[in-house]
């Protein structure tokens, strides 16, 4: 939940970087080609804002909107600035996590290789000490074999 949280602050924080002008007391944020009446512009307003009386709602001027124009594109050019750097810093990240991957890689095949010499060692460790063993049987068998043989002989 914590990661879920802190992902949408990050991705919301990424999308809104650029810190907003204040706009006049316009509606201006209405699209020319949305429909909204007199009436519904003038609660808004007065909602928003109560002492502003409901009679500004005058057309903006070509000043004011070429004002909001520019305000929009300076935005649009401060979130496309900031998301390159990003893009940069992740190009970079990535770099160096395929770096360090294949560093690891390398690490682990050479432990690997180490795993199987050891297990070769091991296993011709145990082959020695099996034949060691079956030699010293052997070697024993052939003592008790004559010593019985010996003790059988004197007792004639």
């Amino acid at each position: 939940m914590r990661f879920v949280v802190a992902s949408a602050v990050l991705l919301s924080s990424a999308a809104f970087a650029v810190e907003p002008t204040p706009m006049p007391n316009t509606v201006a944020a209405v699209a020319p080609t949305a429909a909204v009446s007199n009436a519904a512009a003038a609660s808004a307003t007065t909602a928003g804002n109560p002492a502003v009386p409901a009679t500004q709602n005058k057309p903006l001027t070509a000043e004011q909107i070429a004002k909001n124009k520019a305000i929009q594109e300076a935005k649009t050019k401060a979130l496309i600035k900031d998301q390159s750097t990003r893009l940069q810093q992740l190009e970079q990240a990535n770099l160096d996590a395929l770096a360090q991957n294949q560093e690891l890689q390398l690490k682990n095949d050479n432990l690997g290789v180490q795993v199987q010499v050891l297990q070769s060692e091991r296993s011709a460790q145990m082959f020695l000490y099996g034949a060691a063993t079956l030699a010293v049987g052997v070697l024993l068998g052939f003592l008790i074999a004559s010593y019985v043989y010996t003790k059988r002989r004197r007792q004639w």
